[in-house]
């Protein structure tokens, strides 16, 4: 943990000129891949960076900036990337490849010792016309799922899997069956570090959180639902959000944002622990109501005078060694149209105890603008737990200076510190001056960033910042 004073000091900059190329999101709101720099346990970290039109690379640096080996990935008419991550042994490039016929997902395997690359290995393969397959991995890196969904009409029945060790030798085929479920939404596959397989899904509906489990060794389905949303006071109350989370140990964690049906007014946010041990029990957090009090706080910080909650998404779920959850949701929204700046602003914190009951929440203000090609790859936050607190790092300019700053939230009380900035020079012009996707942690006190310093320099920079 660190000491408030040691925030105040001198931070270390060291930086490396860095060659990316932007790119164009598919969907300015869901990008593919949102974490182009992994950390690595072994000392050091890898990056994924777009060079051209045909081209990416990962890169390994060591701790110091010293680029230590690169291997180019292809990607040709077709293509683009699909995931980006590592296992103990090897990093990941699956690539989503997609023409008239028919579509795939495949994985390029890369040495993290020397930057080898393996045979590029199809994992799943789907028709054209199909919804895209998507890819799961197990929080240790060493279980991978592709799958992918099997619907009538445009309804979900199915989703077709297989599950894959780390030296992607295939475990086992698996069909994950809703055709007794009727409607379904936001279906997506979780895969635990022992293989075990969690398919989650909103149903009845819009109202339930439901989660099943699929075991390798075991041909039995277990089932946990649990209705976060209902009639209340007249007022049907339907599922608007919602995220869930894997942790290594199995739990998974699940946060709605629930709204009015007919009115489309924010109502509550729920919280869910689901546990599949020999408890296998489900514990259910009191909800958190979106009241006028509430709106009347949220204007407070940020300033405003907003008439009602308006697109605020739910953005993570970061638990403490402790077992104390910290909900974070995020305002996101563009001006209109496909050419029209795209905003960030307030970050809305909830805070629940081991016992999941909510102790705290806090507002932190910010206003974060970028033109319509950036999308939201350089505004935004990224957040890390350290002990009892959550750093949060944005790129803002506050108070004439543009930089990236960070803040300090208390886990227990919610009590945020003052933004501190990081002393790393940042471009306040209409180019592209900092790119959040490479932003991380190799440790409590050491950050990575890819910005470009200055109006006067065209070329964006590699940066290591040590917090004296």
């Amino acid at each position: 943990m660190l000491a408030g004073s040691q925030w105040t000091q001198a931070q270390k900059v060291k930086s490396a000129p860095f060659n990316y190329l932007p790119e164009q999101a598919e969907d300015r709101y869901n990008q593919r891949v949102t974490r182009k720099m992994l950390p690595l346990e072994s000392g050091g970290f890898i990056i994924l960076a777009h060079k051209s039109a045909t081209e990416y690379a990962v890169e390994r640096y060591d701790a110091d900036l010293k680029q230590l080996w690169t291997a180019t990935v292809p990607v040709g008419a077709g293509e683009s990337i699909e995931a980006f991550r590592h296992s103990p042994e090897q990093a990941w490039v699956v690539i989503h490849h997609k023409d008239n016929a028919s579509q795939n997902l495949s994985v390029l395997p890369i040495d993290l010792r020397n930057g080898q690359k393996g045979a590029l290995k199809k994992l799943v393969d789907a028709a054209a016309r199909d919804r895209r397959p998507s890819i799961a991995v197990s929080p240790d890196g060493t279980k991978l799922v592709a799958y992918r969904y099997l619907t009538r009409d445009v309804q979900i029945k199915a989703i077709s899997a297989s599950i894959y060790d780390q030296k992607l030798t295939k475990l086992k085929d698996r069909t994950y069956d809703f055709h007794n479920l009727g409607d379904l939404f936001s279906p997506t596959v979780f895969v635990a570090n022992d293989g075990t397989q969690y398919a989650t899904l909103v149903s009845d509906h819009m109202q339930k959180l439901t989660v099943r489990r699929y075991r390798n060794d075991n041909p039995d389905i277990k089932v946990m639902s649990v209705a976060v949303g209902g009639t209340f006071g007249g007022k049907a109350v339907t599922v608007f959000d919602s995220r869930f989370t894997l942790q290594p140990d199995n739990m998974l964690y699940a946060a709605a944002i629930c709204n009015e049906r007919e009115s489309g007014l924010y109502y509550s946010l729920k919280v869910v622990k689901f546990d599949f041990s020999d408890k296998g029990d489900m514990k259910f957090a009191p909800e958190f109501r979106f009241t006028p009090e509430y709106l009347a706080e949220v204007n407070k910080a940020g300033q405003t005078s907003a008439k009602r909650l308006e697109d605020v998404y739910l953005a993570d779920l970061l638990l403490t060694a402790e077992k104390q959850l910290v909900v974070i949701a995020e305002k996101k929204y563009e001006e209109g149209g496909d050419e029209s700046p795209v905003h960030a602003r307030e970050l809305h914190l909830f805070g629940y105890n081991e016992f999941q009951s909510p102790t705290w929440h806090s507002i932190i203000a910010k206003d974060q603008v970028a033109p319509p090609a950036e999308s939201f790859t350089g505004i935004g936050y990224r957040a890390a737990i350290f002990g009892p607190e959550i750093q949060l790092l944005t790129q803002e300019k506050l108070n004439g200076k543009s930089d990236l700053y960070v803040r300090r939230v208390s886990t227990q009380t919610g009590v945020v510190q003052p933004a501190k900035g990081l002393g790393l020079s940042v471009a306040s012009d209409q180019s592209l001056a900092y790119v959040k996707d490479f932003t991380g942690w190799l440790d409590a006190k050491t950050i990575i960033g890819v910005s470009r310093p200055s109006k006067k320099s065209a070329a964006l920079m590699l940066n290591k910042i040590v917090v004296k």
